[in-house]
């Protein structure tokens, strides 16, 4: 970056405003193609909704629990050096639903969906009728898709809980076009979902592992910083963005700083703000409904092997969800739960000993085992609902070289959100 620094003022090709996992990827991915690039953020830490706490020396996850090994993972952790740190995980255990009072397996391979008592016969044969049915339609639910590609049963049980779980959002109100609709087509489904993992299988491709870091997901970002730290301001929270000339102004508490382009990868009620000035209609995203989440870390010797349990909105428990950290992870004790306004509607005026203790009983009634409430932490604005308010993201118009690079324009997830990143780094760069 050049410019006076003594003033606050500089210059940068591309400004990009916050330093979660979107923004310095970003910032990552234009420096390795020679872009000068500053980036803003508000919070003293980098890093967003990827963050790890120690508590009694156990490694709580505040946000994603583990990550995919994909190609493009792989590439980046080689980067930043952080392959010795790696902690993988046992992706052969089974996840579990929560049904009429039992543990059930979830069916996510041929064998499983065999042998699993989630499903009865006549849903596993309505299943397979799924390769006749079309792609998401125009103003479709993700619960009509799912019940119309795969059947009533199947998407009560575990396909709504397995999809709408990330995001906090009944699947009755979560919009298939700006949501699963996206999801496949990222994924290169276009018609049939059971073709298209037919066809992995016949490839004979190998699904990456999960896996973490000794110390937490959050060496992931923390690392990128470092490899940024020069290009990145924590703690200078941008206040809007004005036109200058062919370019844009970047103004902050400490001063403006003039690019040629602008990322803005922000909440959407926090893009919208900072936007107003060069393109007013970015007010609609003040309309993108989120989902608060409470997180709860639990320690048990409960000694069950799985992943985790979705939790279905129509059974009586008021949490959405549980990882267990202690079994797959390898993390001493850990489980996690998950709640929302939709498992638990008092959820945003309870306080933490009440949050800690309803997930310590809900966790006693799902597993059988005790269970000690040891953090709570709430997420707000939280989860992206990707529900019917997602109609207003039609109604943003922005100008050249202004870009979102968010989890609600895309998809969320660390592996998204790398992919978005870089999508848009060659966009403004030219340069696959």
């Amino acid at each position: 970056m050049t410019g006076n620094t003594e003033t606050g003022e500089g210059e940068a090709e591309v400004a990009v405003i916050g330093a979660g996992m979107s923004g310095l990827a970003t910032v990552h991915e234009l420096r390795r193609r020679d872009v000068e690039t500053v980036c803003f953020e508000a919070d003293e830490q980098p890093g967003g909704v990827v963050r790890t706490v120690r508590k009694d020396g156990r490694v709580l996850e505040l946000g994603p629990q583990r990550l995919r090994l994909t190609p493009p993972v792989q590439k980046l952790v080689d980067e930043l050096g952080l392959s010795d740190e790696m902690r993988e995980g046992d992706d052969d255990m089974p996840l579990y639903v929560y049904h009429d009072g039992e543990l059930r397996v979830v069916p996510l391979s041929f064998r499983e969906a065999v042998k699993t008592n989630l499903l009865s016969w006549r849903s596993k044969a309505r299943i397979l009728a799924e390769p006749l049915t079309g792609p998401p339609r125009e103003d479709e639910s993700v619960a009509d898709f799912l019940t119309r590609k795969f059947g009533e049963e199947a998407a009560r049980r575990f396909l709504g809980p397995l999809y709408s779980g990330l995001y906090g959002t009944p699947v009755d109100e979560m919009s298939a076009e700006y949501s699963v609709a996206r999801a496949l087509e990222n994924a290169g489904v276009r018609r049939s979902v059971l073709v298209w993992v037919l066809k992995k299988l016949l490839r004979g491709s190998d699904t990456p592992p999960v896996f973490t870091f000794d110390d937490g997901l959050a060496r992931l970002p923390e690392a990128l910083y470092d490899a940024n730290a020069d290009a990145v301001r924590l703690g200078e929270r941008v206040e809007r963005v004005g036109r200058d000339g062919d370019g844009y102004t970047v103004v902050t508490e400490d001063g403006t700083t003039r690019a040629d382009e602008v990322v803005v990868t922000t909440p959407a009620p926090i893009a919208a703000g900072v936007l107003e000035d060069v393109a007013p209609s970015a007010s609609n995203l003040r309309r993108l409904s989120y989902n608060p989440i409470g997180v709860v870390h639990l320690v048990s010797d409960y000694d069950g092997d799985g992943i985790g349990v979705l939790v279905p909105d129509h059974e009586d428990i008021r949490v959405s969800g549980l990882t267990w950290n202690a079994s797959f992870l390898g993390r001493d004790g850990v489980f996690t739960c998950y709640i929302d306004p939709a498992s638990f509607p008092g959820m945003e005026e309870a306080t933490d000993d009440e949050l800690g203790g309803l997930s310590a009983e809900e966790f006693g009634r799902i597993t059988g085992a005790e269970a000690t409430p040891v953090h709570v932490y709430r997420w707000k604005p939280g989860m992206p609902a990707y529900d019917m308010t997602w109609e207003a993201l039609e109604d943003v118009d922005l100008p050249d070289g202004v870009h979102l690079c968010t989890n609600y324009v895309e998809r969320a997830g660390i592996t998204g959100r790398l992919a978005h990143a870089r999508r848009v780094a060659e966009r403004i760069s030219d340069d696959p």
